[in-house]
């Protein structure tokens, strides 16, 4: 057995999986009546629960190790620290620990992430607690991890069925069962922590500015959620924070009567919101680190040129040459959008892993090429235009997906960067066919 596995894990994984489904049931039994979208509760609840399991076992019984297990390792080793020096512990988890000599031994366990690989590091201080309440058993932690985050992508859902009620199980499907988001998106990983983050960021913005509900716990919802997500992966924030604010604007522009009016006003209030996107980011700039404006282009050069290496041994894809520069990158979008939500593709499979992928991402390219021919493709961007909430999805589905094909040139971690993008751009999709079928009259089926 893995030394990080334990009789621990064999005893408290079922007990932790009872206790996320009886949590599931009590929620949806309250909920129910009056919100029949809670059918899909528990369902999504536990959906979750299997690929945060299935992603520990991945790792341990295919790849021997990874990102998961060096999680749970060093938040592990920090959490037994309490055991033996309270100071380092305290100092570990809260402080600036930064080359600092923590009293590590064989009883605690030794770190792989140390406090100076910031990024990382977030996610160790955010698991130190769980790996605690899960007894320091992985799977029991992986449980933990699936149901505190699951909050997140719930609290998204709900957000986008408030405009498209209609759609309960499309955009459950959308956001709560995309097998991608399910594996890579709900155990000990980065991307547990900023998938539910960015859901919980849409929920609060969708609230506090789109619906003008001025709560405290909205506005704290938005900050921390922002928080997370500039803790973890900053270039997220490329994606959402231009696209949120084009979804207020646009939002603005819907509520102008007077068709002229609205006519001239379009272009001055959705620029106005593109420059204000461009600015905060770019004020950003010590928070954002190595992804400032000023350097993100840079980095995107080298590491595609890193990423085709040949030490990668052929599971790389290449979108061509481009330089550091807005035409030279601008030249690259369609094929780097293309790569960056439909791809690893059929031809490109290498392994179990990315067939998986690629079946899921087949799937999702059929549909949008039939939607584009069943809307001529003016109507399809017709019709995203006139929705805000569908601008938005599609927006922020389309900026993620350029930054990651532009700057991620090997598959194995373009399946599991891609999936903040996902459930927007699915859900997306959805809302696109629903306004299409009420436009035409036409039932479209798929």
């Amino acid at each position: 057995m893995n030394p990080l596995l334990s009789i621990f894990d064999v005893l408290l994984t079922p007990l932790y999986i009872l206790g996320a489904y009886f949590y599931g049931y009590y929620v949806t039994k309250k909920n129910i009546r009056e919100k029949p979208e809670y059918e899909y509760f528990t369902k999504g609840l536990m959906i979750r629960v299997t690929g945060a399991i299935a992603l520990g076992l991945v790792y341990f019984f295919y790849y021997n190790g990874g990102d998961t297990t060096n999680y749970y390792q060093t938040s592990s080793a920090f959490g037994n620290l309490i055991f033996k020096d309270q100071d380092d512990f305290w100092l570990g988890w809260l402080g600036d620990g930064k080359g600092y000599l923590f009293q590590f031994d064989n009883s605690t366990g030794y770190p792989v992430y140390w406090p100076r690989d910031h990024h990382s590091f977030f996610v160790v201080r955010l698991l130190i607690p769980i790996v605690t309440l899960g007894l320091h058993s992985y799977f029991a932690t992986a449980i933990l991890v699936a149901w505190i985050t699951y909050g997140g992508i719930w609290k998204l859902y709900q957000t986008f069925l408030s405009e498209f009620p209609t759609l309960k199980k499309e955009l459950a499907i959308a956001c709560l069962f995309i097998p991608s988001c399910v594996f890579w998106g709900s155990g000990l990983m980065k991307d547990s922590f900023t998938l539910s983050a960015v859901g919980w960021f849409t929920f609060a913005f969708y609230h506090f500015f789109i619906k003008k509900q001025r709560k405290l716990s909205y506005g704290l919802y938005l900050l921390i959620a922002a928080f997370i997500i500039l803790a973890i992966k900053p270039y997220i924030f490329f994606a959402l924070l231009p696209g949120s604010i084009l979804w207020l604007s646009n939002n603005v522009v819907k509520k102008i009567n007077h068709s002229f009016i609205r006519f001239l006003a379009t272009p001055l209030i959705l620029g106005l919101g593109g420059i204000t996107g461009y600015i905060a980011l770019d004020k950003m700039g010590d928070n954002l680190g190595q992804y400032q404006l000023d350097n993100v282009l840079d980095k995107a050069v080298v590491t595609q040129k890193d990423m085709k290496a040949d030490y990668y041994g052929g599971k790389t894809y290449d979108i061509g040459e481009f330089d550091a520069s807005i035409a030279g990158v601008i030249t690259k979008a369609p094929v780097a959008i293309f790569a960056g939500i439909f791809r690893p593709a059929i031809w490109d499979v290498r392994n179990a892993v990315m067939l998986i992928s690629s079946l899921e991402n087949t799937y999702l390219l059929i549909l949008t090429i039939f939607l584009l021919i069943k809307l001529k493709i003016f109507g399809f961007f017709t019709l995203i235009r006139k929705n805000p909430m569908l601008l938005f999805c599609m927006l922020f589905s389309l900026f993620f997906a350029f930054s990651v094909g532009l700057t991620v040139a090997n598959f194995g971690s373009l399946v599991r960067l891609r999936i903040p993008e996902l459930p927007f751009f699915v859900a997306g999709i959805f809302m696109l066919r629903h306004l299409y079928e009420e436009k035409s009259g036409k039932k479209v089926k798929f």
